[in-house]
């Protein structure tokens, strides 16, 4: 029965729990062990931790045995995205700028999250200091992709889509700043929720830049996702059970989101397309013409915030860098601090217009990235191609970010093809309801 529970729901998983049928113990002991004898485990997770995981696992337990669990995910164990500090544990954030790097606290949402009964198994490999949307990193280890062993995972939460992919964990914590979430769990087809920036803390969570930092969790399921959200901040969870397509309007976005799309993306997000509208959605396609300016203010508000963040411990010792990130976070140094207040002040004009132009639809879908997942060899040896590459992976995503969205990533039935939902900031309950029905028409 344990290798049954390597490829289960985390809510499925919760369920057992509560029926009796599986014991948290022997569920936490399954997926370590899982782990320690996986052959691509030493590419996914940075460190595992057992013995915190055992004795989440044994309170689990105990309660369940007494009638007193906490919630539908109590005894589930996960993995968390190495940029999550964990007392007593290395945090390094996929680089060798942080190697030793141990936090005496937990961050906010882990302490939020073991409250809840949730179980940590430990802490998943990362682009180096979240700033690559493809997963290469060859500093720490480069997780592989579940669908061509040739290919990059995604980033910068590789490790915790891997985890998940390869049966490893039902679930995982990541971060989202320009896509980070949503590329991993599309290009090793799973749900990603990227969450509202500011709404789920990120206190004890190794930045980016923090204006659009966001902490968000993969998984399996939109059902998982939205019970892993209501675990993080500690409430109830939204409830997915009336969710349905009929009526919904959705607009596919014209602008930006639909240039150069390659085949297979393109076939993943038509047939998607097709069947959301099949069940009962009323799909409308338009242009919203403040995109482009956006995505231009961009370079300016990431790049700057993230050197301002990582400038002096990156000087300090930037051969420690794989160099095609080290000279990602110096692009920044080139901008002047009053460009990039100009920038973020008509960046929340555009915010502004986006809200009123978005306003009579359920949600705004695109697909997920217009490319699929990279050849990880060719990427290691070729500048222009890592550079191009990196770019066309995070440009849909980072629609989503810049313009302060909330967003979900759903599998088309192609491989390394997703499918996004995007809504207004702070409407994730409502876009869990929404991506519940699309889950159900996608198969």
């Amino acid at each position: 029965m344990s290798g049954k529970w390597m490829w289960m729901t985390a809510a499925d998983l919760g369920r057992g729990i509560a029926a009796g049928k599986i014991n948290p113990v022997e569920l936490t002991e399954a997926f370590l062990d899982a782990i320690a004898k996986h052959p691509e485990a030493g590419r996914i997770y940075a460190r595992t931790t057992p013995r915190r995981a055992r004795s989440m696992a044994i309170a689990a337990a105990d309660r369940a045995k007494s009638g007193q669990r906490i919630g539908l995910l109590d005894g589930v164990p996960i993995s968390w995205k190495d940029l999550f500090d964990a007392s007593g544990a290395p945090c390094e954030a996929g680089s060798a700028l942080l190697a030793g790097r141990v936090p005496v606290e937990d961050a906010e949402v882990l302490t939020a999250a073991t409250t809840q009964g949730l179980v940590c198994l430990g802490k998943t490999h990362m682009s180096e200091l979240a700033f690559s949307g493809l997963g290469l990193n060859p500093i720490t280890a480069t997780p592989p992709n579940v669908n061509d062993p040739a290919w990059v995972p995604g980033g910068s939460s590789s490790g915790a889509a891997a985890s998940i992919a390869f049966g490893l964990a039902p679930a995982a914590i990541g971060s989202d700043t320009g896509g980070s979430v949503r590329i991993p769990a599309a290009w090793n087809d799973l749900v990603g929720l990227k969450t509202t920036a500011g709404r789920v803390s990120t206190k004890g969570v190794v930045p980016l830049c923090e204006r659009f930092d966001t902490v968000g969790p993969l998984a399996r399921s939109v059902e998982d996702c939205g019970l892993l959200l209501a675990a993080m901040e500690g409430r109830k969870p939204a409830d997915l059970t009336a969710s349905s397509l009929k009526g919904a309007r959705l607009l596919v976005l014209e602008t930006m989101a639909m240039d150069g799309l390659r085949d297979e993306p393109a076939a993943g997000f038509d047939g998607a397309v097709d069947r959301l509208a099949r069940a009962g959605a009323r799909i409308e396609a338009g242009r919203i013409d403040e995109v482009v300016e956006a995505m231009d203010l961009a370079a300016i508000t990431f790049t700057a915030e993230a050197y301002g963040i990582w400038g002096p411990t990156i000087e300090a010792a930037p051969e420690k860098m794989f160099v095609r990130i080290l000279e990602r976070f110096r692009s920044g140094a080139a901008f002047k601090a009053a460009d990039y207040v100009a920038a973020w002040r008509r960046l929340e004009a555009l915010r502004r217009i986006w809200a009123q132009k978005t306003a009579g639809f359920d949600a705004v879908i695109l697909p997920t990235s217009p490319i699929l997942p990279p050849d990880a060899k060719r990427l290691m040896e070729d500048e222009a191609y890592f550079v191009h590459e990196n770019l066309l992976a995070l440009r849909n995503t980072r629609i989503g970010n810049m313009f302060g969205l909330c967003g979900l990533t759903l599998p088309t039935g192609q491989p390394s093809c997703g499918i996004t939902l995007l809504a207004g900031p702070g409407q994730e309950e409502r876009l869990l309801r929404l991506g519940a029905a699309a889950e159900r028409a996608l198969g």
